[in-house]
C-alpha cells in the first residue's frame, strides 16, 4: 500500500525532481560530438553554462580549451574552460567584456576546427555585446524597461537579437568556416532555438522592423542610440540561409517537458494522478493563476477534467507587468493571484517556483500555497490583494515563511508549477 506523502513535502519532492531531470551531469555527456582532426573551442553562456562545461571536462578526453559565462554565485570548477561570471537579469560590463573575448576566441578557427557552444537560460543578459554606437548603459535601460513592460520572452529577445554584436546567428557566423555544434538546455515557450539566449548560434528570421513593431506595442521609450539602429536596419541578424550557418547543428539536451514529465513519474509514485497541461504557458501571472484557479475547483468540487487525487503540472514563462514596488517575480505573482481565486478552498496545495532558483531578481525559488495560506496572511495582517496590487508576492510568502529557497541550482527549464488537489 503507498503512503501519500505529506502535500507540502510532495510537492518539494515533485519540484525538485524536474531540476533533477535538467541537470548538466546527466544531460550533457550522450551529446558530446566525436573527437575533431582540429581543435576543439568550448564556449558558452547562461545560469547553467558552467555545469555543462564541467560536465564536458568530465568525460572529455581529449584536449580543448574555452570560455564560458554565467551568472554570479552559478560558477562550479573547471580547469580546461575558462568561467567568468556576469550579471543577470540586468547586464554588465564584466559581460559584456566575456562577449568580446568570446568572439575573439572563435575569430581565427579552421574548417577542421570544432566549437562547442553551451547554451541555457539567462544567456541574453550575460553574453551582453551592443552593437557599434551603443553604450551598455542603453543595453541596460532597455533591459530594465523590456522586464517592466510585460512583453513575453519571445519579444524581449527580438527587440535584444537586433541591438547586440553576438546573437541573433552572429557567434555561430563568427565561427565559420568551423563546426558549430550547439548543445542547449531550453527555458523558453516552444523551445523556440533562437529565443534560447537569443539564439547566438541559431538563424533569425525576424526583422529590425519586428522589433520596432515590439517597442511601439508595449509604449518602450528608446534611446536615441538604440532607435537609430534600428530604424536604419543596421542591426539585422543573421538570416537562416547564410552560408556561413551551413555547418551548425543544435540538440536540446534538456527541455521543460522532460522536467515536467520526471515530476510526473514522483506523483505517480506517491499514487497521485499527474496531469501535465502544458509545458509552454504564457500569459499574465496573475491572469494565469486565475484561470488554474478555476480548473483547480473544478477538478475539486466536481472531477473534471480530472478526478482527484491529482496533481496538475505546467510550465513555460508568464509575464509580469510591473505597477507596484513590492518584492515580486513572475511565480509568486502566479502563486498569490491562484491563492486570492481559491480563496481557501479545503484540500488544495501548490507550488510555484523557477527552475534556475531565481524568481524575478532575488535568490528565492518561488512559494508555496496551502488552503490556509490567506488566513494566516489576515492574521498578521497582511491583506492578499494589497501585495497582489503592489507586485509583492516575495515580501507575502516570505512572511508567512512559505518560501523556497534552493540555492543556485546550476541549470534552467524555466518555471515550474504543481496544483495538488487532494
Amino acid at each position: 500500500m503507498t503512503t501519500t506523502p505529506a502535500p507540502r513535502a510532495l510537492l518539494q519532492a515533485m519540484f525538485q525532481a524536474a531540476i533533477e531531470a535538467a541537470q548538466p551531469s546527466h544531460c550533457i555527456p550522450p551529446h558530446l560530438p566525436p573527437a575533431p582532426e582540429g581543435r576543439l573551442i568550448v564556449i558558452g553562456a547562461g545560469k547553467a553554462s558552467a555545469a555543462m562545461a564541467q560536465a564536458v571536462e568530465q568525460h572529455w578526453p581529449g584536449p580543448l580549451s574555452g570560455l564560458v559565462v554565467t551568472r554570479y554565485g552559478y560558477a562550479v570548477p573547471c580547469v580546461r574552460i575558462e568561467i567568468v561570471e556576469a550579471s543577470h537579469p540586468v547586464p554588465d560590463a564584466a559581460g559584456m567584456q566575456a562577449a568580446q573575448r568570446m568572439l575573439d576566441l572563435v575569430g581565427n578557427l579552421q574548417a577542421d576546427d570544432t566549437v562547442l557552444c553551451l547554451i541555457s537560460g539567462g544567456g541574453s543578459s550575460l553574453l551582453a555585446l551592443p552593437l557599434d554606437g551603443i553604450s551598455l548603459e542603453d543595453k541596460q535601460a532597455l533591459n530594465r524597461a523590456l522586464l517592466a513592460s510585460g512583453a513575453t520572452i519571445g519579444e524581449m529577445n527580438c527587440v535584444r537579437r537586433h541591438l547586440s554584436a553576438i546573437k541573433g546567428g552572429r557567434l555561430a557566423a563568427a565561427c565559420h568556416p568551423a563546426q558549430v555544434i550547439t548543445l542547449a538546455i531550453s527555458d523558453v515557450p516552444g523551445d523556440k532555438l533562437g529565443d534560447i539566449a537569443s539564439g547566438p548560434t541559431v538563424g533569425d528570421a525576424t526583422t529590425c522592423e519586428d522589433a520596432l513593431a515590439i517597442v511601439r506595442r508595449y509604449g518602450i521609450d528608446l534611446p536615441n542610440s538604440l532607435r537609430a539602429v534600428l530604424e536604419s536596419g543596421r542591426g539585422e541578424s543573421v538570416k537562416p540561409d547564410d552560408p556561413r550557418l551551413a555547418r551548425t547543428r543544435t540538440t536540446l539536451v534538456a527541455t521543460p517537458q522532460m522536467a515536467l514529465e520526471a515530476a510526473a513519474a514522483v506523483a505517480r509514485a506517491a499514487g497521485i494522478t499527474p496531469c501535465i497541461l502544458g509545458d509552454s504557458l504564457e500569459g499574465e501571472a496573475r491572469d494565469v493563476g486565475k484561470v488554474m484557479a478555476g480548473i483547480a475547483l473544478q477538478t475539486a468540487m466536481r472531477g473534471q477534467p480530472f478526478p482527484a487525487p491529482c496533481v496538475l503540472l505546467s510550465g513555460g514563462e508568464t509575464t509580469v507587468t510591473v505597477r507596484g514596488n513590492g518584492r515580486g517575480g513572475r511565480n509568486v505573482e502566479f502563486l498569490l493571484a491562484l491563492g486570492i481565486a481559491l480563496d481557501g478552498q479545503e484540500g488544495i496545495h501548490a507550488l510555484a517556483g523557477d527552475t534556475d532558483g531565481v524568481d524575478g531578481q532575488e535568490d528565492i525559488a518561488g512559494a508555496l500555497l496551502a488552503p490556509d495560506t490567506l488566513q494566516r496572511a489576515w492574521a498578521l495582517g497582511i491583506k492578499p490583494r494589497e501585495s497582489l496590487d503592489n507586485n509583492d508576492g516575495h515580501g507575502f510568502f516570505q512572511a508567512l515563511g512559505d518560501s523556497v529557497i534552493t540555492g543556485p541550482t546550476l541549470t534552467n527549464v524555466n518555471d515550474f508549477r504543481a496544483i495538488l488537489i487532494t
